[in-house]
């Protein structure tokens, strides 16, 4: 009995909001979020999720000593946050409690241009209550995105982006918008995501390759993009290979992906 009441009472604490002075506490849900806060509320008290520091995690410097939970209900109710952070992380059970709760809940939304992430930046910045950082985080995006500008005479180059996974990316995707920032035109024969089979690669080989997720040796590492045809396909081919950490999370971080591309080239 003395257990069911301690949860319930936790359960009341975690929908009642803050009742004490304490620091802003920040749970973050998947990778992405774990970013966001790092970047605009490092000075709360935050509860990151467990691959904060992977090495596919652009701020993972920023989550060492950092609390990293569980993102589940009892993890929520021992933390007592509020306001939780998303790109798609959280069990069901969380999710419907955050519903039914007055705990502020930010969702970072997908995107497909640099114009959705200034809006993702500005959404998270205000719901942690810090939008003047938000605009300071894209000032600095968008002024990596004018180091990666090609001068305007310049003739766009073609390239193909390819996973180890060997997919690759066409228009409506963010991959494409990094592409075109650096000056270079998609050479993806469709739109979204999509794989590429080995076969077409050797009888169509692109111009150039733009690797992405190659940094992560355990990764695929049977994929078609490791593939030995695909190898010979692209040596002297390519215009840069763009790490895990740049790639996984629609943030600011993605102008740097593109500033990374202008300079291999």
């Amino acid at each position: 009995m003395r257990r069911l009441a301690g949860a319930l009472a936790g359960l009341v604490l975690f929908g009642a909001g803050v009742a004490e002075a304490r620091p802003l506490r920040v749970m973050a849900l998947d990778q992405c979020a774990d970013q966001y806060v790092l970047a605009l509320r490092p000075d709360a008290e935050l509860a990151l999720s467990p691959r904060a520091d992977d090495p596919d995690a652009w701020m993972r410097d920023r989550a060492a000593g950092r609390l990293r939970i569980r993102p589940t209900l009892e993890s929520a109710i021992a933390f007592r946050p509020d306001v939780v952070v998303r790109y798609w992380g959280g069990e069901p059970r969380l999710l419907a409690r955050l519903e039914a709760t007055d705990v502020r809940v930010v969702t970072i939304s997908d995107a497909k241009d640099f114009n959705d992430v200034r809006a993702a930046i500005r959404t998270v910045s205000k719901g942690l209550g810090v939008p003047a950082r938000g605009e300071a985080l894209t000032a600095r995006m968008d002024a990596r995105l004018r180091s990666a500008a090609p001068a305007p005479s310049a003739a766009k180059r073609s390239a193909l982006y390819l996973t180890a996974g060997g997919f690759t990316a066409g228009k409506g995707t963010l991959v494409d918008a990094i592409l075109g920032a650096a000056g270079f035109a998609n050479a993806a024969p469709g739109p979204f995501f999509a794989p590429v089979s080995v076969e077409r690669i050797a009888l169509y080989p692109p111009a150039r390759f733009v690797l992405g997720f190659f940094d992560q040796v355990r990764g695929d590492w049977r994929g078609p993009g490791r593939h030995p045809v695909v190898q010979r396909a692209a040596q002297g081919r390519v215009a840069a290979r763009l790490p895990a950490a740049a790639l996984t999370c629609p943030a600011w971080f993605a102008a740097d992906a593109a500033a990374m591309l202008k300079a291999g080239a």
